[in-house]
């Protein structure tokens, strides 16, 4: 295997989360919150950046891995949901237990049901429908916070 290919994999498994016999969705997911937590040190532009790194470096790793194993969108890639927590996570300026577990949920919830516009994402080819589909998740979920907080649900 190449290096170009092994980067690709190593990413777009997120380090191995990917690899989890269960859930590795989810645990994908909870491998994004050391990245959030890192990049919140540079405040709100810290975390738009490290979700747009994500999202940019997700579509080529998504995408070699995909071609690798011929699925469209295989469960051991995992930086789509990396990248879609991170969106997600946009509109907490500082971190909190509850709001990030209320954004980690709502995140999963919409994933997972994949309403309207995050499933015509998911159409899209190669790593760009395997990781829009989780941005757009992560989109809906960063509004959804963003109104909780402007409520004052969230800290």
């Amino acid at each position: 295997m190449t290096v170009h290919r092994t980067l690709a994999w190593i990413l777009a498994t997120w380090f191995g989360c990917g690899r989890a016999p269960v859930a590795p969705g989810t645990v994908g997911t909870l491998g994004a919150l050391p990245l959030y937590l890192a990049a919140l040190a540079g405040g709100r532009a810290g975390v738009v950046a490290a979700a747009l790194g994500a999202t940019l470096v997700g579509v080529w790793a998504a995408g070699v891995v995909a071609r690798d194993l011929g699925a469209k969108d295989p469960q051991v890639v995992v930086i789509d949901e990396v990248a879609g927590m991170l969106v997600t996570l946009i509109p907490i300026a500082r971190a909190s237990a509850l709001s990030v577990a209320t954004g980690f949920v709502l995140f999963r919830v919409l994933d997972a049901t994949k309403p309207g516009p995050i499933r015509w994402l998911e159409r899209l080819p190669r790593g760009w429908g395997i990781v829009l589909d989780d941005v757009g998740a992560g989109a809906i979920a960063a509004v959804v916070l963003a109104a909780m907080r402007v409520g004052g649900l969230l800290p």
